[in-house]
């Protein structure tokens, strides 16, 4: 006969087995701690962001009209009124990360002046993408409203990631929490490369059917902001608003001489391209940017 003792190793295993098999218990999120947050898995966490890495909104150059239609979009949102997913999509460096963290800055100081709670931005990784329904179940339990936001986000072949989050974006029997809005940024127009979308039309049997199975991701964003590469007198703009936000003393000529001279080694003129242009002529000055 089998000692009692000799039991307990084996009921032990047997409970942890079982804690590990059955379904992840969510507490009601606290989102009042932090204005954004990052989504971690493996545990699921929504880990606190105190300092967000962000440009101001007025520093925002040559793409007032994204700039506009994003916030005016967020506003509604946060005010309990309709609004739209949002795609923003086009050239690297173009400000397309930047403009969705500033005009999250920018609704949270409106919220008291206008009697509307402050919105969570909650970010999530390319790679998270599968658990994106688990942390919809998280948010949805909160009062606050929140953005969603998908940096860099796309797709290759072999990969169906994206046919359950146009399940989650609209169209699936639950679909996406009231209180919850999805951001995202690509390369990418429709979210796929462009050899993808070849192949699958080739091997289909009609060419509108391939073509509409495509589009249909990106069609789930009511809302399409293009950004491109700005021309010389924008990037001028771009390059004369930080130096006037930093207190840099600098002639407006040899201002411009450097900055033209910097774009042209890059090979483009973009919000990025301005930024690291300022970083080096403030470090080459001493002068330190916070």
């Amino acid at each position: 006969m089998t000692d009692s003792k000799d039991l307990y190793p084996i009921l032990e295993r047997i409970a942890t087995a079982l804690e590990k098999l059955s379904p992840q218990q969510h507490s009601v999120p606290d989102l009042s701690l932090a204005d954004a947050y990052v989504w971690q898995t493996n545990p699921d966490t929504l880990e606190p962001v105190e300092d967000v890495n962000r440009v101001d909104f007025d520093l925002l150059k040559g793409i007032d009209r994204q700039r506009e239609s994003l916030l005016n979009n967020t506003l509604r949102f946060v005010e309990g009124f309709p609004a739209n997913n949002a795609l923003l999509w086009g050239a690297r460096g173009t400000g397309k990360s930047s403009i969705v963290k500033a005009v999250h800055d920018k609704v949270n100081s409106l919220a008291k002046k206008r009697n509307f709670d402050k919105v969570t931005l909650v970010e999530i990784h390319r790679e998270d993408i599968p658990s994106l329904p688990r942390l919809l179940k998280i948010l949805k339990t909160s009062d606050r409203p929140c953005i969603l936001f998908c940096d860099d986000l796309s797709f290759d072949s072999q990969d169906d990631t994206y046919k359950s989050l146009k399940a989650v974006l609209e169209g699936g029997i639950e679909g996406r929490p009231r209180n919850v809005l999805f951001y995202a940024t690509s390369n990418r127009r429709h979210l796929m490369a462009r050899d993808m979308i070849e192949n699958e039309r080739s091997s289909a049997i009609h060419t509108s059917e391939a073509t509409e199975e495509n589009v249909s991701l990106s069609d789930r964003f009511g809302l399409w902001l293009g950004f491109h590469n700005c021309d010389q007198d924008t990037f001028f703009a771009m390059i004369e608003g930080y130096v006037e936000k930093y207190g840099i003393k600098i002639d407006q000529e040899a201002l411009h001489a450097e900055a033209r001279e910097w774009s042209v080694t890059r090979g483009s003129r973009s919000g990025r391209v301005a930024w690291q242009f300022i970083q080096d002529l403030a470090g080459r000055m001493s002068i330190k940017i916070p």
